[in-house]
């Protein structure tokens, strides 16, 4: 009795070089532990050598399959996919190679979940094979990250779907050539399955002449299809908004239509302390709340909350008066120092539908900074947004939190216009957490998670209110559309900040224990301690390294 398998390899083909193809079958025929077949589609590769080499590989376990005509990738993976019988259907061009392990850790990861009959995607980590042969760029991707997903396709390769999750979404839909996958895979996303994520390299992308994977200007009708798949999932899953091209290839940007007209109340806690910044000194506060008046919004009523310590100058109401009319409110702080009390303060005192906490030490950049945060933070199972901050400099100062056995801001001092790695500073993307110097919440969500703890009341409380959203179920996620010059630590000295914190982390530490280092949206395979992406010594064929005394990284 033949065993039916449990996963079916679907290639598709056309004119690809001998070596490489001869190389993706390899392969494949390399895999263990699991039973699998193999379905090869040539799309009407003009050059015979490649049907030759197809037929001369057929098998009981591979079944090569000839086209007359070009129909493109969409039809040649459908015909692949009809004939297919295995549980999981794996997605494997044409010119890759799997990992020697790859089918049987994806399988186990299926079999190793609390619910296996549930698990309707796997996917797992991947690099790049250059020309010469050697692995490179290893891509160390978070769990499942819907936000991130709408952004762009950081999921690529290696893809397991359940059959008969792939059949009743449609398969791949004619139309979507260069970005069917994603098209998919946002299908997928939409329907009730669990995805899970093996960080394990499991693929090696060809970083061909031809391939996407070397040159992104390859396939820019790819974009567009991109743009098109990236819109329909929002109107099937009533997100009102407009997607377009990113900045950067391959990214798309949304731009989210706000319901109503909302008012946002701006909770500022401060002591009305002045400082040096451009060489010009300032007045925190006033400037903080200036920037953003100066660009005030046409979509959202805005108010001021400004938690302000009881001794400062009387000029700082006066000036805020006259900067902001009656869109301000003052509340007189007379306590010792807490953040944390300043800011449940501020929230009792506020109106708004949905709050954002703002460091006084902050100048907003860009104008539609509040907009595009509510349009984010409106969505039901988002609990929480956080922004891109730069220093003075114009250094990156967050781009959301890190727990990776330390507490981090993401990619601190990389240069406030780059990408970043995997295009991580140029998207939308769920973090563990973000710093309360800039984040928005609904109302009701604040209300619900109990407020800011006034036992942290000056380090870790933007981390435990970010924990405790993540344990409701809420996502949080941060946004690079959304930037505010942060003045860090101009307002405290810090002496009192390094005093305060070894409490305040036992504390928190106490409170969450190891599950505060279980960060989804880090990888296991990346370095402890930092937040650059810098992956493990010895994970890669990457250069090995090492660490200077001063953080930064030099390859041997």
């Amino acid at each position: 009795m033949i065993q039916r398998p449990r996963v079916s390899v679907v290639t598709p083909v056309y004119d690809p070089p001998l070596d490489e193809l001869a190389a993706c079958l390899d392969s494949v025929d390399r895999q263990s532990g699991v039973t699998w077949e193999h379905i090869v589609v040539d799309d009407g590769s003009p050059n015979s050598a490649v049907v030759d080499l197809l037929r001369s590989r057929s098998s009981a376990q591979r079944v090569a399959v000839e086209r007359n005509n070009n129909g493109g990738i969409v039809a040649a993976t459908n015909e692949a996919i009809e004939r297919a019988t295995g549980e999981f259907v794996v997605f494997l061009d044409h010119d890759d190679v799997l990992a020697a392990d790859a089918l049987q850790t994806m399988v186990a990861a299926v079999d190793g979940h609390p619910q296996p009959d549930g698990v309707g995607l796997v996917y797992s980590d991947h690099d790049l094979l250059r020309p010469d042969g050697r692995r490179a760029s290893p891509v160390y991707k978070p769990d499942p990250s819907p936000e991130r997903l709408r952004n762009h396709n950081y999921i690529t390769h290696l893809v397991a779907i359940r059959r008969t999750v792939l059949t009743s979404v449609g398969g791949l839909r004619p139309g979507f050539d260069g970005a069917q996958d994603h098209d998919l895979l946002l299908r997928v996303m939409e329907i009730d399955v669990d995805v899970v994520h093996v960080p394990q390299v499991l693929a090696h992308w060809r970083q061909s002449a031809r391939s996407v994977a070397a040159d992104t200007e390859n396939k820019p009708l790819a974009y567009d299809a991109g743009v098109r798949a990236v819109q329909e999932h929002l109107d099937r899953t009533g997100v009102d908004g407009r997607v377009e091209l990113g900045a950067w290839p391959g990214v798309y940007r949304i731009r989210r239509r706000i319901e109503g007209r909302p008012t946002v109340s701006i909770v500022i806690p401060t002591a009305g302390v002045d400082g040096v910044v451009w060489g010009g000194r300032r007045r925190f506060v006033e400037e903080a709340v200036a920037s953003i008046a100066r660009g005030s919004s046409s979509t959202c009523d805005l108010e001021f909350v400004v938690v302000l310590d009881s001794d400062a100058d009387s000029q700082v109401r006066r000036h805020l008066v006259a900067i902001a009319g009656d869109r301000v409110r003052i509340v007189d702080y007379d306590a010792p120092f807490n953040f944390a009390d300043k800011i449940n303060r501020g929230a009792a005192a506020s109106s708004g539908a949905f709050l954002l906490f703002l460091n006084d030490d902050t100048e907003l950049i860009e104008r539609d900074s509040i907009e595009e945060m509510v349009g984010l933070v409106q969505i039901a199972d988002i609990g929480m947004v956080g922004a891109r901050l730069l220093f003075e400099d114009g250094t990156i100062q967050h781009a959301g939190h890190v727990y990776n056995h330390h507490i981090d801001h993401a990619f601190v001092g990389w240069p406030g216009d780059h990408p970043g790695p995997q295009r991580l500073l140029a998207v939308e993307r769920e973090v563990g957490g973000v710093t309360a110097a800039a984040a928005m919440v609904r109302r009701e969500v604040f209300d619900e998670g109990g407020g800011m703890s006034t036992e942290l009341p000056a380090n870790y409380n933007d981390v435990d209110f970010s924990m405790r959203i993540r344990g409701s179920g809420r996502r949080i996620v941060w946004t690079p559309h959304a930037s505010w010059y942060h003045f860090e630590s101009r307002t405290r000295s810090g002496t009192e900040q390094h005093a305060i914190a070894p409490k305040e982390l036992d504390v928190l530490l106490a409170r969450w224990g190891d599950s505060l280092w279980d960060d989804p949206y880090y990888n296991p395979n990346l370095a402890d301690g930092r937040a650059d992406w810098l992956e493990r010594r010895g994970r890669s064929g990457a250069p090995p390294y090492v660490v200077l005394a001063d953080g930064r990284v030099s390859w041997a």
